[in-house]
């Protein structure tokens, strides 16, 4: 009998909030290590895994830093209440 494997999807199912959720990142130009809340950060999700990335600004020195996310920091990212744009192409 084979156990089905948690997602954050499945794990954040039927929440009506996520509270205090803290995401880890890392400045690339002061190389402050950082924990930024779900409202400091901003998901866009494009047709490629060349344009879906997230984004923020450092709390240490006020870089604006856009990072690639892959699939699982999209299933983190959006689970735990990261507020997301979905790009759309103009053709």
């Amino acid at each position: 009998m084979g156990t089905a494997e948690m997602t954050a999807v499945t794990a954040f199912a039927g929440m009506r909030r996520v509270a205090d959720v803290l995401f880890k990142a890392g400045c690339p130009d002061c190389r402050a290590a950082l924990e930024l809340r779900a409202n400091a950060l901003m998901l866009a999700i494009g047709a490629t895994s060349r344009t879906t990335f997230y984004s923020f600004t450092c709390t240490e020195c006020g870089s604006a830093v856009r990072k690639p996310a892959g699939e699982r920091i999209v299933e983190l990212l959006t689970g735990g209440g990261v507020r997301t744009l979905r790009l759309h192409s103009t053709t």
